[in-house]
């Protein structure tokens, strides 16, 4: 996995683009718009892909970038089987001018465009989602493909600058993360489903479910994937368990019920399952 870092993410960005120019497509608005002052600023997510509906409602946006400076990613993950019951959540501070700069890069790499983007001739690739919020109103930009169908033809050459300039975004904000910590959730999503024997010949050891109660509620998936919310209490409780369970651990409900249970700490714009389905 890839993460942001303070100072590469900077300078990176600072050398791409310069308040005021006119980089993007026709009708962008300028660089000097100015980023929100309260909240998310800028996100960068997959969507869709070949993943099992659990991984679809529990999956990390590459970056998060609020007003306040915290730019949250996820960090590299152990190469291990099973593998952790949490994700490396990081979080990396900046300044409020290199919050712009990046709002400023956004937008020239066509973020705010409107032209189409094309569709390569490939089959359960992801989707990447652009959002930067300023202060007048929210962009929202998601291109099909955009590092698998490199190559892949089927695209007019406009269509191959564009996604260029936003590949070169993507980029820049993804480099190896350096000077970050870990990221502190005040609440976790519990993404359920019934645990089934994997037939891998491990044996798991169970825990005891600590959080609140499952199944949870429908996740708008298969009817047998949903959600729950943990906070205050329970979340801690929940994180303290998941330090001492890996990802194929079965979790016991008090009823004698075994669940199979993916982890989503919720980020500073996320109250509940709902953010993670809509």
């Amino acid at each position: 996995m890839r993460a942001a870092t303070a100072a590469l993410l900077v300078l990176g960005l600072a050398g791409c683009a310069e308040r005021g120019s006119t980089g993007g497509p026709p009708g962008a608005p300028p660089s000097s718009e100015a980023a929100a002052t309260d909240g998310l600023v800028l996100r960068v997510e997959q969507t869709g892909g070949f993943v099992t509906p659990s991984s679809l409602v529990a999956r990390l946006p590459m970056i998060s970038v609020y007003a306040d400076g915290r730019v949250i990613t996820e960090g590299p993950v152990a190469a291990i089987y099973p593998g952790p019951a949490l994700p490396n959540v990081q979080v990396a501070e900046i300044a409020t001018a290199d919050v712009q700069a990046m709002v400023d890069r956004a937008l020239d790499a066509g973020v705010a465009g409107t032209g189409d983007l094309g569709t390569p001739p490939i089959a359960d690739a992801t989707s990447t989602r652009f959002t930067v919020v300023t202060t007048g109103r929210t962009y929202v930009r998601e291109v099909y493909a955009l590092w698998e169908g490199v190559g892949a033809g089927g695209l007019t050459g406009e269509q191959e600058a564009a996604r260029g300039e936003l590949s070169e975004l993507l980029t820049s904000l993804t480099e190896p993360a350096q000077d970050t910590t870990a990221y502190e959730p005040a609440a976790v999503a519990a993404i359920a489903t019934p645990w089934v024997d994997p037939g891998d010949g491990l044996v798991q050891a169970e825990a005891a479910w600590p959080g609140p109660a499952l199944p949870g509620e429908p996740t708008g998936g298969p009817p047998d994937v949903t959600c729950v919310t943990a906070t205050g209490e329970e979340a801690r409780a929940v994180l303290a368990a998941a330090r001492e369970a890996n990802a194929a651990t079965p979790w016991v409900t008090g009823d004698g019920a075994r669940w199979s249970v993916t982890l989503r700490p919720l980020l500073p714009d996320e109250t509940g399952c709902a953010d993670l389905t809509g």
